[in-house]
């Protein structure tokens, strides 16, 4: 996928990151109230740092689970079979008109969504059959529970049409892209709806 030039001053310090990261991962145990689901959190934090993701999209992703499993109670994550359930949890977010009158709530709505999709994606395609000692699926599908659409907003882009890539023009990008680590970026923006000024939330 892939990887626009960032000037230095806009990627976060390993450090600070390093530090947060850390204490978070100490909260797992000490915040998610089923035991099962800390030792799976644990799991994901560990594939995360084997794959070599960034220490941002680690606490990104750390986040959001750890308050789904906080939300789950004693339900583990293995229980979860039911879209209204994520739902449920999800509609958490949204705000009323007058606490938040441009909806900003319904982008942190769609970021929890699609967190929570990467995580059981892992679950699934991964985790499980890790446990099973089957190797992992190939191509990693979405279970059926998780296919929930983002919320659309109204709010204007700041983008002229002609500037937004068509998915077309996006695989033949990355069908010539060289490098892997390009391709991933490119692949993972679209899949996120991420617009590159996020990106220093994630690498």
């Amino acid at each position: 996928m892939t990887s626009p030039s960032f000037s230095s001053s806009l990627l976060p310090s390993s450090s600070s990151c390093s530090l947060k990261l850390s204490t978070l991962v100490k909260k797992i145990n000490l915040t998610v109230p089923n035991s099962e689901n800390a030792s799976i959190i644990t799991d994901f934090y560990k594939y995360m740092q084997e794959k070599g993701s960034s220490e941002n999209h680690q606490v990104n992703n750390l986040k959001v689970v750890m308050d789904f499993a906080r939300f789950l109670g004693p339900i583990t994550f293995y229980d979860v079979k039911e879209r209204e359930l994520i739902i449920s949890f999800l509609n958490k977010k949204i705000k009323s008109t007058e606490d938040d009158p441009d909806k900003r709530w319904i982008t942190t709505w769609n970021h929890y969504l699609n967190r929570i999709k990467l995580f059981s994606r892992w679950l699934y395609n991964y985790h499980i059959q890790h446990k099973g000692g089957v190797r992992e699926n190939e191509e990693w599908i979405t279970p059926d529970f998780c296919k929930i659409k983002p919320k659309q907003t109204k709010r204007i882009s700041p983008y002229l049409e002609s500037e937004i890539w068509e998915r077309d023009e996006l695989l033949t990008i990355v069908k010539y892209e060289p490098y892997a680590r390009n391709k991933a970026i490119l692949s993972l923006m679209w899949d996120l709806n991420c617009r590159t000024s996020k990106f220093n939330c994630w690498f």
